[in-house]
This record gives C-alpha cells, structure tokens and sequence, in this order.
C-alpha cells in the first residue's frame, strides 16, 4: 500500500486541501458513496469525510456480515500559518484514507470485502496547536464532542481508530501499536485475533500500547489523557481498539518533517487485513461470553463515557 500512502501525503500536503479535494480524488479511484461536511468551531472550520465501502454481503446489500468502521483521528493535517507543511498529527487521517484509497483500487480490480467498511475523518489544513507535556499538541477547531457525532457511525459493529501517538515517554518502539479493546467503560483483554493480525502483517511480534481509565473518558473533565485516540469509545457501544502511530522518541504532534512513509503504510495494510478477516467473522474484538460475565459480575460501567459528577 506504499504507492497509495504516497498518493495521499502528496494530496494532503496543501495549503488549499479541503474535503471536496479528497473526495474527487477517491472518486476516480472508484469509491461513489463519499460524503462532505463543513463545520466551523472557534479556532477555524475543517471538513468532515465519510467514506461508505460496500461489502458483497454487507448490510447495505442486506446482507448480515458486520461492518467495520475505521476513524482516522487527528486535530489537523496542518498548523498553519505557525507551521509550514503537513505536519505529524495527520498520519491517523493518511492512514484511514490510504486505506479508503487501496479499497477504491482493488474495487476496481474486482477484488471486494465481504463486509461493509465506513472510513470517516476530519480535513484542516491550519489547525491550532496546544500546550502538552512532554511536547505540544495539536489543537482542533471543534470540540471533541462534535468530532465523534461526525466520525463515529451508528453502522459501525467494531472500530479501530487510528492516531498518531508519538508525543509520550511510555511507549519507545518506532511503527505501531494496538490497545487493549474497549467497550462501555470496559478495558478488555487484548484481541488474540488482532494481535495474529499484526504479527502477520509486520513481521514481528505485537507492540501493545498501554491505556489508562483516565484516557477511556470523555474530553473535558480535566484529566490527563495520553492523547485523542480512545475518544470514539465514549460515543458508541461498539468494541473500539487503538491504532497508536509510534516513535521511539517524543516527537510533537505539530512537527513537520516527522512522518514515515512506510510506518503509515504497515498501519494501513493491518487495518485492511483487520477489515478482510472482520467482514468474514474471522476476526473478534471481544469474547462475548467473557463479556456477558464481567456485566453480570461488576455490572455497568458506562458512566466512564460521560462527564462524571460535576461539584
């Protein structure tokens, strides 16, 4: 998927890029069902992309394999005009629409899922940037809020999300990493499944990266969170599961001159194969039964989703 990451960092680093841009692009490339939103927020606007890819036994053909969503999470491609150039945090973007750009590709050549998938993410070429330790991150010109209604489908039967997180001192290994999976206030155990998929598609043995309860909740209560990545958990029911972009070293969210071409392509091919196997049953978030146990054990959790007691 090397050329179709190519592609895209080349169509993402621009000034003047915008989600009309990005959708006459995949356009030719075979995918029909795109759709463009604008919404403006304090700091600026950005452009909202959903990209729907049928499956041929998808629920959109009414069919009843599930359907995989995969978010690519970000504040911005760009923060402009303090930063010149596409910058660090548009990976978990490049990587979602290389994605989206190589399903179009294969469409074409006749090869297509079983399951439908749902690629949605965000298009701002001059985010704002932010105060975090250890290094700054990248703002975003809506709310945290407003990003998940605009990302996070009620269609999606599991989602990875795809961020770059790079801007930390706990997680030293240059590539990417895979969270345990989250549901409902739940940190599970880590996908047997997933963890295949990665070793197949790597090379190499699996890279966890480690979550806390604090990055499982809702923006906006105060508390630490590591960075964006496990906020679509705290708007849907659905298994989520982190695709963390990772360096060895902190490397701000705002850098320019910091993304690795073949690091974005590694992430998107593993949530291809994901999305292959997914559409196919072949693939578990979640142990149902094990899942059906912890609720009947220590009850819901769900209040992990919300703002928590406000005094």
């Amino acid at each position: 998927m090397l050329k179709q990451v190519i592609e895209m960092i080349e169509l993402l680093d621009d000034s003047a890029v915008n989600g009309e841009k990005v959708k006459d692009f995949l356009t030719k490339r075979g995918l029909e069902d795109i759709s463009i939103k604008e919404i403006k927020g304090k700091t600026g606007k950005t452009d909202f992309i959903k990209i729907v890819i049928p499956g041929k036994n998808g629920k959109i053909k009414g069919g009843d394999c599930p359907t995989l969503g995969i978010i690519g999470r970000l504040g911005g491609i760009g923060a402009r005009p303090e930063r010149i150039g596409y910058v660090s945090d548009g990976d978990g973007a490049c990587a979602a629409l290389s994605c989206a750009l190589k399903l179009g590709d294969m469409k074409q050549k006749g090869d297509i899922l079983d399951g439908d998938v749902i690629i949605s993410t965000h298009i701002c070429p001059n985010a704002p940037t932010e105060p975090h330790d250890p290094v700054p991150f990248m703002g975003s010109p809506v709310d945290m809020q407003t990003m998940n209604k605009m990302e996070v489908d009620p269609s999606m039967d599991a989602i990875l999300t795809i961020d770059t997180t790079k801007g930390n001192r706990v997680f030293n290994h240059r590539g990417f990493a895979i969270t345990p999976t989250v549901k409902d206030g739940y940190i599970l155990r880590i996908s047997d499944d997933l963890v295949s998929t990665m070793e197949i598609a790597t090379g190499k043995p699996a890279q966890v990266l480690a979550i806390t309860t604090q990055d499982i909740t809702p923006y906006g209560n105060d508390l630490y969170h590591i960075n964006s990545l496990m906020q679509p958990c705290t708007a849907t029911s659905s298994p989520v599961v982190g695709v963390a972009i990772t360096t060895e070293t902190a490397v701000p969210g705002c850098a320019t001159g910091a993304s690795h071409e073949i690091d974005i392509e590694v992430t998107s091919r593993f949530a291809l194969e994901v999305a292959k196997s997914f559409g196919r049953n072949q693939c578990k978030f979640y142990n149902e039964q094990e899942w059906e146990r912890i609720i009947k054990l220590y009850g819901s959790m769900e209040h992990l989703k919300t703002l928590g007691r406000r005094n």
